[in-house]
């Protein structure tokens, strides 16, 4: 029997160690963990992204502020908002929703928040810690952090002996993804466009992560049998079955005739989308916990 991977089981798990370690704060005198999220513009999904964001924060029992800009917000105005946020003793975490409007830069504004404030993960310093193998000073990319978590309830925290496969290069998601698979002890091959033979590659992983952004391109005779599949992207496609102009989300891997031959797989919705909110929670009492000068929890 296929295990499929309960991504909303395990993120309740990371909200309920998150929400006592949150308590364990105010426990010890100190105050709740602050998180600031700043939105710039009047995008659909961003807003429904950290509207859900702002709810779980305040459910995990922290001070959420949300600062909402104008589509015409300037990059300087931006970058003197979130030089605010740093210097604010009652923030622990600042994360500024991306995509920004395209006349805006994202990389400044993202390397301007302090790293011991940047709860997404994505500041270079952050990146840097990941990359030397430092899992404990930093803060770590949430969606890759949060697929690793499912991989170890699977296989469990060591990987020794294990090929793994990552599919997709990003500095967001690739990147940091392999390096935790490595920290872990896999064997770790990196796949991306000018990969010569990716079917051929993901025949051989043990761990198969897909994270490419194309609609059920990993098939099932991509897959060796009884491996464990982690799904990270999220696509948007036609489903005429649902009448005329809807849509469904779907995943990198096609997930009916590959679930068969995997021996644990992550579906889409409901895998590695809970846990990305999950582990920005956990990056935010981590954060708090440090600032208040106390060992902070894993996850």
């Amino acid at each position: 029997m296929t295990t499929v991977i309960d991504g909303k089981a395990a993120a309740a798990s990371v909200i309920e160690a998150v929400t006592s370690a949150a308590t364990t704060l105010k426990t010890s005198g100190h105050r709740k963990p602050g998180l600031a999220v700043v939105i710039v513009g009047d995008d659909p999904a961003s807003h429904a992204y950290v509207g859900a964001k702002s709810r779980m924060a305040k459910q995990c029992g922290f001070n959420s502020i949300q600062h909402t800009l104008p589509e015409k917000t300037s990059q300087e105005e931006l970058m003197t908002l979130v030089a605010s946020l740093n210097a604010d003793p009652e923030i622990d975490g600042i994360l500024v929703q991306l995509p920004l409007p395209k006349h805006l830069d994202s990389e400044p504004v993202i390397q301007s928040i302090l790293p011991e404030k940047d709860v997404d993960g994505l500041h270079i310093v952050n990146a840097g810690k990941l990359a030397t193998g430092d899992l404990k000073t930093g803060l770590l990319s949430c969606t890759p952090a949060g697929a690793m978590i499912l991989v170890r309830q699977i296989h469990g925290g060591d990987l020794s002996g294990l090929n793994a496969l990552v599919i997709g290069r990003s500095n967001l998601f690739g990147k940091p993804m392999a390096q935790l698979l490595l920290n872990a002890n896999a064997t770790v091959t990196i796949g991306h466009s000018r990969s010569r033979d990716l079917p051929e590659l993901a025949r051989q992983a043990d761990i198969l992560v897909a994270a490419v952004g194309r609609a059920e391109m990993v098939k099932a005779d991509w897959l060796k049998p009884g491996a464990t599949v982690i799904d990270v992207g999220i696509n948007r496609v036609a489903a005429p079955e649902k009448g005329e102009g809807k849509f469904k989300l779907v995943g990198d891997v096609a997930f009916a005739e590959c679930k068969p031959v995997a021996k644990a797989i992550s579906p889409v919705p409901g895998g590695v989308g809970p846990m990305t909110i999950a582990m920005l929670m956990a990056n935010t009492v981590i954060a708090a916990h440090r600032r208040a000068g106390m060992t902070a929890p894993r996850f």
